[in-house]
């Protein structure tokens, strides 16, 4: 018989790690299949996200969901009898939605343009992924958490990135704690929550991660 829960994802995808923590803050039990990305495509992922064909993908059921914070929030939904995730107001949660919207349109894409630069165009993306750290730290403010004293939303949405913290200081020659101090002490609190630190691997697991996929591109 099918697992009734399947997920489909790699190890290192900070959009996937927001999918095991929201399994894991909700107890849910789950089929877990590894996409090795870096040697292609499995024929099971393009079956069940022919669109766009990335992962996460969670099956429940025999349906697939696609796209990392649409399937947190449907998570939230289906296993709604502990762990809230969603802000209860609908203000909130409008709000917690705009800003993982922000990250996800320009954490990722801002550092594999730096990633793959050089020289002043390196230098600018640079510039541009600290700034985006810095916008998400004073929207912080002097809160705990996003969502003041609770874990929520925006929280599990941004620190799955914090396992790539090392791969951005060491490509990019700077240190996030000097730039944005209350981020590096906003994620160590996240890191309290075994959710979440048995979920992010370790950094420099990352960093080997990233050089291989970088050897995987030059060839």
């Amino acid at each position: 018989m099918a697992a009734e829960v399947v997920l489909i994802d790699t190890w290192a995808s900070m959009f996937g790690m927001r999918v095991r923590i929201a399994l894991a803050e909700k107890g849910v039990s789950y089929e877990y299949k590894e996409e090795y990305l870096i040697k292609g495509k499995s024929p099971f992922l393009l079956q069940m996200n022919p669109i766009h064909k990335k992962v996460p993908v969670l099956i429940h059921n025999g349906r697939p969901i696609c796209e990392s914070a649409i399937i947190v929030q449907y998570i939230d939904e289906v296993w709604n009898h502990k762990n809230p995730i969603m802000p209860s107001h609908p203000y909130d949660r409008a709000q917690a939605r705009f800003w993982v919207d922000f990250i996800d349109k320009k954490i990722y894409e801002t550092w594999r343009k730096m990633w793959l630069s050089e020289g002043e165009e390196h230098e600018t993306w640079k510039k541009e992924l600290i700034s985006i750290f810095k916008q998400l730290e004073e929207t912080l403010g002097d809160k705990a958490f996003y969502a003041g004293d609770t874990f929520g939303f925006l929280d599990l949405g941004l620190i799955p990135f914090y396992s790539w913290f090392y791969t951005f200081e060491t490509y990019g020659n700077f240190k996030m704690e000097a730039e944005c101090p209350k981020l590096i002490a906003w994620a160590k609190r996240c890191m309290q929550r075994d959710t979440v630190s048995k979920t992010l691997p370790d950094e420099k697991k990352v960093y080997d991660h990233v050089l291989a996929m970088r050897k995987a591109l030059e060839k």
